[in-house]
């Protein structure tokens, strides 16, 4: 059975599905009303009481168009409600609750639900979901302005070049570099690549870390410039082994 502290990500997609696809959500669970389903989730170990499962649906209620108004914590479910949307807001009620069913079973392996098969596109946006860095990225891309510094800046998402920061920051004539860690509860540690270290020790004041913590709730931004000046860091050896294969050498037109 999952431990009831550690799935609250999983009952944020179940509330999300309950709020955006209602009975349709349901039905996908062989259940036939939100009453059995909530206790579906009970039993399942996925939440303590069924008013649990109903106050997760409400939360994420305000944000659909459903007739349903919802309250509880409403103000703390939109990043997640658009994180969500950011990976899966295409799907329909079939696929959402596939996706949700694949969540559940890679968090307990013991929980065997059956289902359809999920296209690698799905999987791969699957894989993002779970990562605490990807889910910090876009909040900051969504919120970025929120942070007094960066109100009147313009971003450029610089993730793919792999170079040691995450967005590029125009601040009038000036560049600033910032690198977005997550950390799921208010406290918790975040660790720098050597790119990232070394960035940071080159850009110092222009290098801004931005730590989102508490991004299980209600996420808080933390902005530290300069951070080797300002925060510890211990160094850390991780040593790994990547294969690669190659073909011979091939005449590519005859294939």
């Amino acid at each position: 059975m999952i431990e009831l502290d550690k799935h609250s990500e999983i009952m944020n997609l179940i509330g999300y599905g309950l709020a955006k696809f209602d009975m349709d959500f349901v039905k996908e669970f062989g259940l036939k009303t939100r009453a059995a389903f909530y206790q579906y989730c009970v039993d399942l170990g996925l939440a303590k009481t069924i008013k649990a499962v109903s106050n997760r649906q409400d939360s994420f209620d305000p944000y659909f168009d459903n007739g349903r108004k919802g309250w509880y914590q409403r103000n703390q479910r939109e990043h997640i409600k658009l994180f969500i949307d950011s990976l899966f807001g295409n799907e329909d009620a079939v696929g959402y609750a596939n996706i949700v069913r694949l969540f559940i079973q890679d968090t307990d392996k013991n929980i065997k639900i059956a289902q359809k098969p999920i296209p690698p596109a799905v999987k791969s946006r699957f894989k993002q979901l779970q990562a605490t860095g990807k889910e910090a990225e876009f909040f900051f891309m969504t919120n970025y302005k929120n942070i007094p510094i960066f109100q009147d800046a313009l971003i450029e998402d610089a993730r793919l070049w792999g170079d040691g920061y995450d967005f590029q920051v125009k601040l009038d004539s000036k560049y600033l570099l910032a690198e977005v860690k997550g950390v799921r509860e208010q406290a918790g540690a975040v660790r720098l690549t050597q790119s990232e270290y070394d960035k940071a020790a080159e850009f110092k004041d222009d290098y801004f870390l931005i730590v989102v913590s508490n991004l299980i709730a209600s996420p808080k931004f933390n902005c530290i410039s300069n951070p080797l000046e300002h925060l510890e860091f211990t160094k850390k050896e991780i040593k790994t082994v990547q294969f690669t294969y190659h073909t011979s050498s091939l005449h590519w037109n005859k294939i």
